[in-house]
């Protein structure tokens, strides 16, 4: 029998153990060792050879992934590891670190209970090691740490034992303030999540070397910083390996603090779940039932040349097996499962069945895309998965033979499944699709991955920038008439507050939640209470108030006043662009007696035209999204960096000293950014290392203003004279 077979079956036997079973997530900054991390637990799991390990890159099972040395997408693993007699069955996904696929993070998040936070001992805490954390804190996950390449600290930068524990003090102190910050607002979690030597939910090592040391381990091996400084120095690093082997170290780590599914999910569910409590089907996710209704939340899809579409995600009760037929959040009918499997790194392994606590990929559910619930009987699906960035960056994808245009739809579409980060806008007319992504390297990767996977010769267009419309201050009352002129409806805009807009992008508001739930989210946000009480529609981040008294006929025609609204948000008047933080007040409305003069035709118009007037009326304005750039570089090529985010339109926020490098911080527009890698290249003769994070929006300079909606207009094919009461541009 073949040691993978042996494997899978061993998964198996642990898999009706929920107090066995560990999910967790490998979460950090990019280039910080988490893929070197994994193939070192495989190794230890006897799954890839210990030779290759830290070279083969397992879990980086793409062409691309190979090539770029990055991690792209999220990919599973299911081991098993041995913990004081015990044996666990461990569900691992390895997470991309790189800012533009922060979706994979976020999406992993909700099906793990842990997540192992790693952090480069030389770099320390990072812009993205701060989003990881907040990705797994938002849903519940408990993190812990691993310190990596503790080597460089003895090899490269020759430090003593007393200024490395400085050094890795620091790192731990930083990772917990930020847990701190983070946790204080959650009523759910009742411990302390911070990290701690002591306590064990700290590890240090070298993934690339394969050793590895914690509290635990030290009082085991008796192993010491000490022997450790001695060995590195003395080259001894396979003797270091065999004494104190990593994989063993952290897997002792996740089976002894991470929360089992048995744990977790009580604390879980009514984090991601809105339902009704006290249903019989919140009772079995809690208690983690395989005898229970099939609960599964799909958390990514992806493709397999030979089976198809593969759904991955967690199972919170129930058990899944071939066959059953379920139904999907926001679909009519059932799907029903062709095969149930686990996976294996880039294999999927088929098994009879999956029970409650477990991560499974499954085939046969066509209608589900990542973020779906998936359930035995109709329920109240699971919290969508909020993302923090949204897209910033459009590029239009054409198919240069014609012949390819339904393949390359098709691809789109299946793209827009599998990564809901992506946006994608098909127009069967000019033939042009445009993919909207966080950020130039995410929608290279999908261009690239269209054809080569796909086969489909693309010609991109240059990379285009999302901008938004928002209103800066309120608007006089602006009247609306229908067509036919019986028809009239009174309405202001006034701005939103930016915590409440934030609420909105987040999902913390949203019109799924019972309406007192909403008023007290709307509240907490900032918005005043009466406001709060009135919301008839909240449409992205803008808010739809009816201020109106009794006024007959509304009511069945509130409906096409929506979409009239929504028509007008979803582009704004000055260059089409999507309306953020607009706070709509119905005043008032006179509406025809005879519901034929008042239809589609005459209230949508009427309704649009007066919004687009009112936003104007409140000098909207173009925001720009805007990125935080964080550069480190040697001192003296320090000045061509803060060059080069100066002279993109950007400011430089701080510069301090850390170890033998200059940090130069601060924030630059998107639209500047283009470009940016190969020219910080040769400013700094290819010595700065760097990383961007998107960071919202802001108004874009007065002056940029017109020139930017005149180009704009342009590229959309609009008319190039703005609407008269434009005057203030």
């Amino acid at each position: 029998m073949g040691r993978r077979k042996k494997i899978v079956q061993e998964c198996e036997a642990l898999m009706d153990r929920p107090e066995n079973i560990r999910n967790i997530a490998i979460a950090a900054h990019v280039d910080h060792g988490k893929t070197t991390l994994t193939d070192n637990l495989l190794a230890g799991a006897g799954m890839i050879s210990e030779d290759t390990a830290g070279e083969q890159l397992a879990m980086d099972t793409e062409e691309d992934e190979q090539e770029r040395g990055i991690t792209i997408d999220a990919a599973n693993v299911s081991m098993t590891h041995e913990y004081e007699e015990t044996n666990h069955l461990i569900n691992l996904i390895d997470t991309p670190g790189h800012v533009d696929f922060g979706g994979d993070v976020t999406r992993a998040m909700r099906a793990v209970d842990g997540a192992l936070v790693v952090v480069d001992a030389v770099e320390g805490a990072m812009p993205q090691t701060e989003t990881v954390l907040r990705q797994a804190l938002r849903e519940g996950v408990k993190p812990a740490l691993f310190i990596n390449k503790v080597d460089r600290l003895i090899s490269e930068l020759q430090e003593g034992p007393a200024e490395m524990q400085e050094r890795l003090t620091g790192v731990i102190r930083d990772v917990n303030e930020l847990i701190r910050g983070m946790t204080e607002e959650m009523e759910d979690i009742n411990e302390d999540w911070t990290v701690s030597v002591e306590e064990g939910t700290v590890g240090f090592g070298s993934a690339l070397y394969k050793w590895g040391v914690s509290m635990p381990s030290m009082q085991r091996t008796g192993m010491d910083f000490g022997d450790i400084i001695d060995l590195e120095q003395a080259d001894k690093r396979q003797e270091l390996h065999e004494r104190t082997p990593l994989a063993d170290v952290v897997l002792d780590m996740v089976c002894e603090h991470f929360p089992n599914p048995v744990d977790a999910q009580p604390r879980r569910i009514p984090r991601i779940w809105r339902g009704d409590a006290d249903s019989e089907i919140a009772e079995q996710m809690e208690l983690v039932d395989e005898d229970g209704e099939v609960v599964f939340m799909v958390t990514d899809i992806g493709m397999d040349p030979h089976a198809g579409e593969i759904a991955t995600g967690r199972v919170f009760s129930g058990t899944l097996e071939k066959g059953q037929e379920l139904y999907v959040s926001g679909t009519v009918g059932t799907n029903r499962l062709q095969s149930v499997g686990i996976f294996m790194g880039g294999e999927r392994e088929e098994v009879d069945r999956v029970p409650a606590g477990n991560v499974a990929a499954v085939t046969g559910l066509d209608d589900a895309i990542a973020g779906s619930t998936v359930s035995s009987v109709e329920m109240t699906p699971f919290e969508s998965i909020e993302h923090l960035s949204e897209p910033v960056i459009t590029k239009s994808v054409e198919a240069r033979n014609m012949d390819d245009l339904p393949k390359l739809i098709e691809t789109l579409q299946q793209v827009a499944k599998e990564d809901p980060t992506i946006q994608v806008e098909i127009n069967e007319d000019t033939g042009e699709h445009l993919i909207s992504g966080q950020g130039e390297l995410h929608l290279e990767v999908i261009t690239q991955r269209i054809e080569r996977n796909q086969g489909i010769p693309v010609t991109t267009g240059e990379p285009i920038v999302v901008f938004r419309e928002a209103p800066q201050g309120s608007s006089r009352e602006v009247e609306g008439i229908s067509p036919n002129r019986h028809n009239r409806f009174y309405l202001t805009v006034e701005p939103l507050e930016q915590s409440v807009i934030d609420a909105l992008k987040l999902g913390e508001a949203t019109m799924d939640m019972p309406e007192l739930e909403r008023r007290e989210a709307l509240q907490d946000a900032g918005l005043d209470k009466e406001t709060s009480q009135e919301v008839e529609h909240v449409h992205g981040a803008n808010i739809i108030i009816d201020d109106t008294k009794g006024i007959q006929h509304l009511n069945e025609t509130m409906e096409l006043v929506l979409e009239g609204f929504e028509e007008a948000l979803n582009d704004g008047p000055l260059a089409a662009e999507p309306v953020e933080g607009a706070l709509i007040r119905l005043h008032d409305a006179r509406l025809h007696e005879d519901a034929i003069h008042r239809g589609p035709a005459q209230v949508i118009p009427a309704v649009r035209e007066a919004l687009h007037n009112a936003l104007i009326d409140s000098e909207i304005r173009l925001l720009e999204p805007i990125q935080e750039v964080r550069i480190d570089v040697p001192n003296e090529h320090m000045g061509a960096a803060s060059g080069e985010i100066q002279g993109r339109r950007g400011r430089v926020d701080d510069m301090y000293q850390e170890g033998d490098l200059m940090v130069v911080e601060g924030v630059a527009p998107v639209e500047e950014m283009i470009g940016f890698s190969s020219d910080i290249r040769s400013a700094t003769e290819g010595r700065a290392s760097w990383n961007t994070e998107n960071a919202g929006f802001q108004v874009m300079a007065d002056n940029l203003q017109r020139e930017t909606i005149m180009e704009i207009r342009e590229r959309k094919g609009m008319k190039l004279e703005l609407p008269q009461t434009v005057d203030y541009l």
